[in-house]
């Protein structure tokens, strides 16, 4: 069978996955004397769809998952999707509000039972998205975080950490979120920058019995009135000359009449407004730990709507927050103590899920004392047991990890792992693994039969997400899944959650395994749009991958975000540049198809080492070197490095250069020439193909498929071994030749001399290889370079010749009567003088203070990258005006 004359992707895809899935060539455990090697997905939300982070994510774990399996190893990609707590809860209750109905009406069971139907509905949108990107997970393992597996470890784990004192119950601050109703975490708070107002109040300053002092104040500013209510001090610099005789007096606050004492904390900055700070312990992060250094009350003004409560004076009890706040200025402004308003950039905390603005809020929840857990998770980065790659992003785990602050694990909703606490009639709690064990252990505590009721929190989704690596093998039970398969060997992820999910898998898993849970973190930049800009609906510049496959084709894709992963740089993505690599797939099928039409088909047995002639030999040295790169590219998570050598070796040296040199000889009578070129041309081919498939799975595939009609599957074939076919002589007389064309091509683009004309070459200074070398390939040379006569110098060079310098040897073109000098001068003179301004522009905008610190790091790449490409444009066409004037 014949391979069509074009790739259709959409034509090729789906049947290839099948085939693949249905084989049960994804699944571990095929290779028992092999060793292990296993990566878990990082689970993304049952809620979710496939973005462009995801197919970067995905696309470089499959990378490395594809050449792994390729080795000989027992892979495991171990798939799985996150219940994603309250993003989930929301789908459905949006369904419920379209019915005129709310969880309420349901009661908590039923609620939850609705969830469970909708996810077995509609939950398996993301995984089957993965499937149209080629991702080979080991679908038969798939994993839930609310599976009955993961929610038994994940009660064993809060059991055992409450036991041992790392987990606690505490009245902290939480980001509140007013609608919804629950504490979030930082991951699910958007920070908005907008332009605010800063109000100055004075508090007036009172003697030790509570009398006032007559104009004698002390200003603080605030962005939130309201708060001003729950105020229980003043805070100023130690060092603060200005407020130093007031440290240990009092105020009387505004409007409510409370005393408060003015108290010395460093976290007044003497710099900013007044210097002087108003706390308000049970409404701002910073606040709650200067109350506590202190030793500040704690006054909550606000309900679980975000209104006043009962804290707060009577005539704004039950009021909306933003309403009160208007009232308090109104009232500070009639008191006569509003000294100022002015407007202030600052930055507004959203919910992500709900829009609204977050609350830090007092609340009794649960805590995990992460800062003891913190300590070996920084040791095991320290002395490298697991290593970040880029080594730089350790330093933003270190960062986080020795500055960490309990964590909260409570959530106020429906969905998720209901905490295993049970309070007793005094509201002590009981953490035990089941209700019947709890009940024991308050009827012990008791001395009698009490009844028990259970915490209506669930966990935080990030809680079941830090088991990942070993609750999907099984663990708590003894499996030999964890066994074989843990410590996992790298966890590919974003940045973002280094903290968040990656710190915390290191906590869980240093705790309960007494291992690390992965060897290397590679840290994957964003996917930003062409001009380095974040992709948002807002700004319509929103790629989406299904849509790009549908277009391009899925290797296309994969392939164009392999060769922008560059460690440590975001990727810019553009649609041209996809259509690029496209065309880069349909190279790859016309060479093979090039190669069916010459008769080049594999021959068993064939041993590269045994080829003769110099550009069989020279081919076959390539393509080992080209494994070489691959591979050390690849095992060095630098994915944009295998990317490219794959992209050079078979667009460059097999394609433009090696099917060309070879035409004379499948083209002539020489039988054995012709029988060890074809072996050499097909075991070239099935060698690219090998290397590509990591990154481009499906062409490869099917290639390799329909290649001699083999029956078995690229994806398990076995990574090439190509050591010792390097030919040093052979490399060194055909890269000449392509130096040599490639010199005087760059000529003749350069001077702009017509496609048609034939040109002389003259060497001058060559030595006698050279010559010879010369001799031998002067049919290639003069056809690949349209070069009509070639020698040896003789006599001087003429005027009106190019001169170009090749190792020891000039090549010396004669360009009289071939280009008209005065015009082409000209032509580049006006080139050159519409360029010289635009890098001028350039130079000065990127010289300018000013817009270096206004604008955005974005838009400065931008404009740097075009001021490069300027001068590199601009540079070429001066060197071509500096040969022009040597004429």
């Amino acid at each position: 069978m014949s391979l069509d004359k074009t790739y259709t992707p959409q034509d090729v895809e789906e049947r290839i996955y099948q085939t693949w899935e249905g084989s049960g060539a994804f699944a571990c455990g095929q290779k028992p004397g092999a060793d292990a090697y296993t990566i878990v997905i990082p689970p993304p939300n049952v809620t979710g769809s496939l973005h462009m982070g995801h197919a970067l994510n995905n696309t470089l774990q499959d990378i490395l998952i594809r050449y792994k399996r390729m080795q000989g190893f027992d892979v495991l990609w171990q798939p799985g999707t996150d219940h994603a707590g309250i993003a989930t809860q929301m789908v459905v209750e949006r369904q419920m509000e379209a019915e005129g109905k709310t969880r309420h009406d349901l009661g908590r069971d039923k609620f939850i039972e609705r969830v469970w139907k909708w996810k077995g509905e509609s939950g398996g949108a993301i995984t089957r998205q993965l499937r149209r990107l080629g991702a080979s997970c080991d679908w038969d393992r798939e994993r839930f975080t609310m599976d009955e597996g993961l929610s038994k470890a994940v009660q064993k784990v809060f059991v055992e950490l409450h036991k041992a004192g790392l987990i606690y119950r505490d009245k902290r601050l939480v980001n509140w979120d007013p609608k919804l109703h629950t504490a979030i975490s930082d991951l699910e708070v958007e920070n908005k920058e907008q332009t605010g107002k800063m109000w100055y109040f004075k508090y007036p300053v009172v003697n030790s019995d509570g009398s006032g002092r007559p104009d004698e104040f002390i200003t603080v500013g605030t962005t939130r009135p309201e708060t001003m209510l729950g105020d229980t001090g003043v805070a100023v610099h130690p060092d603060d000359e200005r407020y130093k005789h007031l440290v240990g007096q009092m105020v009387r606050l505004p409007i409510v009449g409370r005393l408060i004492p003015i108290v010395a904390d460093a976290y007044a900055d003497p710099e900013k407004g007044s210097g002087a700070v108003k706390i308000t312990p049970a409404h701002d992060f910073n606040d709650f730990e200067v109350g506590r250094r202190c030793k500040l009350d704690i006054i909550n003004v606000l309900d679980f709507n975000a209104c006043l409560n009962e804290n707060a004076p009577a005539h704004l009890q039950g009021m909306d927050r933003f309403e009160a706040r208007d009232v308090v200025v109104k009232d500070m402004e009639g008191l006569g103590l509003l000294e100022k308003i002015e407007e202030n950039p600052m930055t507004i905390p959203y919910g992500d899920r709900s829009g609204v603005v977050i609350e830090p809020w007092l609340l009794d929840q649960w805590f995990v004392d992460a800062g003891k857990l913190a300590v070996d998770a920084i040791k095991a980065v320290e002395d490298g047991r697991t290593t970040f790659h880029p080594k730089a992003y350790e330093n933003i785990y270190f960062e986080w990890m020795r500055n960490i602050q309990p964590w909260c694990v409570s959530r106020q909703i429906w969905w998720g792992h209901q905490i295993p606490a049970w309070y007793g009639p005094d509201g002590k709690p009981f953490v035990e693994l089941s209700e019947a064990e709890a009940q024991a252990a308050a009827d012990a505590h008791y001395g009698k039969a009490v009844e028990i009721s259970r915490d209506p929190d669930v966990l935080d989704t990030w809680f079941s997400s830090a088991l990942w690596p070993f609750s999907t093998l099984g663990w708590p039970d003894d499996t030999p899944e964890v066994k074989r398969y843990y410590p996992t060997d790298v966890l590919v992820t974003g940045f973002d959650i280094i903290f968040f999910w990656v710190a915390r898998m290191m906590m869980m898993g240093l705790y309960f395994m007494k291992e690390v849970p992965f060897k290397d973190v590679y840290i994957h930049a964003l996917v930003r749009d062409e001009k380095g800009q974040k992709m948002s609906k807002s700004k319509g510049n929103v790629l989406d991958p299904l849509e790009l496959i549908d277009q391009f084709g899925s290797d296309a894709v994969r392939f164009t975000m392999t060769s922008q992963a560059v460690q440590g740089r975001d990727v810019k993505l553009s649609t041209s540049r996809i259509e690029g690599y496209r065309n880069f797939v349909t190279k790859i099928w016309n060479a093979a198809r090039y190669a069916e039409m010459n008769e080049c088909k594999p021959v068993v047995g064939f041993d590269p080492k045994s080829v003769r002639l110099t550009v069989n030999r020279w081919i076959v040295g390539k393509t080992a070197d080209a494994a070489a790169k691959i591979e050390t590219a690849i095992e060095g998570y630098r994915f944009n490095e295998a990317a490219d050598a794959g992209y050079h070796f078979t667009w460059g040296a097999f394609c433009d250069w090696y099917l060309e040199f070879t035409k004379p000889i499948l083209n002539g009578d020489d039988e054995a020439a012709k029988a060890e070129t074809r072996a050499t041309m097909a075991w070239a081919l099935d060698q690219i193909l090998l290397m590509l498939h990591p990154i481009m799975p499906y062409v490869t595939e099917e290639l390799w498929t329909q290649i001699s009609n083999r029956n078995s599957m690229l994806m398990l074939a076995d990574w090439p071994k190509l050591k010792g076919l390097d030919s040093a002589d052979a490399a060194l007389e055909m890269d000449w030749v392509v130096r040599l064309i490639s010199a005087v091509r760059a000529v003749r683009a350069e001077m702009n001399i017509e496609p048609k004309a034939q040109l002389t070459l003259l060497l001058n200074g060559a030595s006698a290889d050279t010559l010879a070398r010369l001799e031998t390939h002067r049919d290639l040379i003069h056809r690949l370079a349209r070069i009509a006569t070639s020698g040896a110098l003789q006599g001087e060079v003429q005027k009106g010749s190019v001169q170009v310098v090749l190792d020891e040897a000039t090549l010396v073109l004669p360009l009289a009567g071939v280009i008209d000098v005065a015009a082409e001068r000209a032509r580049l003179e006006k080139e050159i003088g519409k360029l010289t301004p635009e890098i001028d522009k350039y130079q000065k905008k990127l010289s300018n203070q000013g817009f270096l610190a206004k604008a955005p790091a974005d838009v400065v790449a931008e404009q740097t990258e075009r001021l490069e490409s300027l001068k590199l444009e601009c540079g070429k066409l001066e060197e071509a005006f500096k040969r022009l004037a040597e004429l």
